[in-house]
This record gives structure tokens, sequence and C-alpha cells, in this order.
């Protein structure tokens, strides 16, 4: 159930204008401080998964890994997407809510 309400959130926050993805302009966010949560697919590579974890580490953006590609691409009405950035506050905070209860329910 909390993977559903993760994807939705995320289509939410896709339809309000307030997600950007893609490497180029996930990167471009997080430098430039707009992000408040970066989300990876789990089934990124290891080079992409290093370079988001790295960046979000030194701009102090809180990053997930979560899903796979199509589905996170799915939720946003794309093609397949191996990272986005999440740029309200809200939204954010309601996605992280949601993923900390999802990790818990497969830990």
């Amino acid at each position: 159930m909390q993977r559903d309400n993760i994807l939705s959130l995320i289509g939410l926050a896709t339809k309000a204008g307030r997600i950007v993805s893609g490497e180029f302009m996930t990167e471009k966010e997080v430098k430039s401080g707009k992000a408040a949560l970066v989300i990876v697919a789990g089934d990124s590579s290891d080079n992409t998964k290093k370079k988001f974890q790295n960046m979000c580490e030194y701009y102090k953006v809180p990053i997930h890994f979560y899903g796979d590609k199509d589905t996170l691409g799915h939720a946003m009405g794309k093609e397949f997407r191996a990272s986005l950035a999440i740029l309200d506050k809200g939204f954010a905070d309601g996605i992280r809510k949601q993923l900390k209860k999802y990790d818990e329910t497969i830990a």
C-alpha cells in the first residue's frame, strides 16, 4: 500500500510542476539548492547511485533509492526515469514519510 502512496505523491507533485527528472535536471536543481528530495531508481547503475549519493551528501539534500526506472517514469507519466528531484518541501516531506513507512514494512 505504501508503494502506491509514494507513487501517487510523485504523480501529484509532477502535475503541480514541482518535480524535475533526468540526470541533468536533477543535478542542476540539487546544485542550485532548489531540490528538497532526490529519488534515484534502485536499478540505476552503481555510478549513477554513487554520483547522486555524493552530490546529495555534499549539498545536504535527502536522497532515497526507490523502485525502478520504469516505475518512477510511469508515476510521472513519462518513460523510464533513473532520477528525479522534488522541488517542494511539502511534497518532499510527504514522500519521505511514506518512504519511511515503506522501508519499515520491507525491513
